[in-house]
């Protein structure tokens, strides 16, 4: 039986680490998880374990060599951002890989702001709000100077998808959705790094960037292989909408974080964008996509365990709820008569008002869509945007996706279905190299979602 030609992408959040092969028409043909627990820091904080994520990573290749169902003939790497591995000349790992919801001292924060000028200026350049261990900058720039003699010993800081690939191609390399994930690295108004990353002495630590499509011969096993340097996640997620749609468009990302990108919006931040939580990144074409963050996952993670528990219900309840249009009129019809306009977090709001849990769950997800239309309305473009692409959780809530359609009635809204969005992403960036079929027309299924004509006309005035 002769062998199926696959490509391995190693896909790394911050929960799962996952292994996916996909064919040459980029069906997965198999998938493997795994989650390590995290160590700690020398201050204690918690901190993904490198040294685990290496063996685990080295091992589920070798795995796949060894399969006699496969031919492994390319790999390429997509990872959370915001984390910097720091390494010695042969690559080894001479630090934590620190968490970037690590607590960043106010002090350095102030000399830094100090040193380097006006924090809303140097946020309009870099794109990204000031987020502290989630600049991956930052994080370079505390060791610099709170630990001195290790910065001395670095050899090359490397963004964690290009690590990754480092051990296998032992050779140093950055890209650019990396470096353009709110790291306060990159000047997106000159396009290059930004004058303090120079100042500071960065710059001859952080590998040459090369890129997206680059890719290097390794022989593993006796096999050659071809493989990618790999990419940011969120930069990844869009590459398959950005292959197969032309018309502007904006992804809902959707997970623990929900991420509006719109990769047509050229537009530069402006001070209030920045205010309220607005970013760019950088595509895997080194274009700006505008983006806007809302923690909306982890909300309705945390508030499905409180609905469940003050009415005694397993949260697994709530994982198919129907959309009940009469509900949401009922709670349409108490807001109006309460005049909230502003939205509400469901946090504040008394679990005793409602009459059952699934009514509850019902105002839950209107206050999250509520929220959802201030973030997502941030990175429209009124005369070009066309459509909404929901992927992840909550393209799968049907809550949810009805009330998208009812809050942005101007816009066609799709519930994207894709195995992987982000591992087929990395997988297609180099397609080229390791794939001599065209690309499938539909590795896309898409929902419409209309108006739900039982819903009463949105008569409060829209955010």
């Amino acid at each position: 039986m002769s062998k199926q030609p696959v490509i391995a992408i190693i896909d790394v959040g911050k929960t799962n680490k996952k292994i996916l092969l996909f064919n040459e028409e980029y069906q997965i043909v198999f998938e493997n998880s795994a989650r390590f627990n995290e160590i700690v820091d020398e201050d204690g904080d918690s901190c993904e374990n490198i040294q685990s994520l290496k063996t685990s990573v080295i091992n589920s290749i070798s795995t796949v060599l060894k399969d006699k169902k496969f031919e492994l003939k390319a790999m390429n790497f997509s990872t959370y951002g915001a984390s910097l591995v720091y390494t010695n000349k042969q690559g080894e790992p001479i630090a934590p890989l620190y968490n970037y919801l690590k607590p960043y001292p106010a002090i350095l924060q102030e000399q830094f702001n100090a040193n380097y000028g006006s924090p809303t200026n140097f946020s309009l350049s870099t794109a990204s709000p000031a987020l502290g261990s989630l600049n991956a900058g930052m994080q370079f720039y505390r060791i610099k100077h709170e630990k001195p003699t290790l910065f001395e010993q670095i050899h090359c800081a490397l963004h964690l998808p290009q690590y990754l690939s480092s051990i296998f191609t032992k050779q140093f390399y950055s890209d650019i959705t990396s470096i353009g994930c709110h790291t306060n690295l990159w000047n997106f108004q000159k396009n290059n790094y930004h004058e303090w990353v120079d100042k500071e002495r960065l710059t001859n630590k952080l590998a040459p960037i090369v890129s997206t499509e680059h890719t290097v011969q390794v022989c593993i096993q006796k096999k050659n292989i071809v493989c990618g340097i790999g990419l940011h996640d969120s930069s990844a997620a869009l590459i398959p909408y950005l292959v197969c749609f032309q018309e502007p468009f904006i992804l809902l990302s959707t997970g623990t974080w929900c991420i509006s990108l719109n990769p047509f919006n050229q537009s530069e931040l402006s001070a209030k964008d920045l205010a309220n939580d607005c970013l760019c990144f950088l595509s895997y074409q080194g274009s700006p996509v505008k983006a806007s963050r809302l923690f909306a996952g982890h909300e309705h993670e945390q508030q499905v365990k409180r609905i469940a528990a003050h009415f005694n219900q397993n949260i697994f309840h709530y994982r198919n709820i129907d959309f009940d249009p009469s509900l949401i009129n009922v709670l349409l019809a108490k807001k109006e008569l309460h005049s909230q306009n502003l939205p509400t977090k469901f946090e504040d709001r008394n679990l005793a008002a409602y009459a059952s849990d699934i009514e509850a769950y019902h105002q839950l997800i209107l206050d999250i869509i509520d929220q959802q239309f201030i973030a997502t309305s941030l990175v429209i473009e009124p005369s070009k945007t066309k459509r909404i692409f929901v992927d992840g959780g909550f393209s799968k809530n049907n809550v949810f996706m009805n009330l998208l359609a009812f809050r942005f009635p101007n816009l066609e809204i799709y519930a994207a279905s894709m195995a992987q969005a982000t591992a087929l992403g990395a997988a297609i960036a180099i397609h080229n190299h390791w794939n001599k079929k065209s690309l499938p027309n539909h590795i896309i299924e898409l929902r419409y979602f209309a108006i739900n004509q039982k819903l009463r006309p949105l008569l409060y005035p829209p955010i």
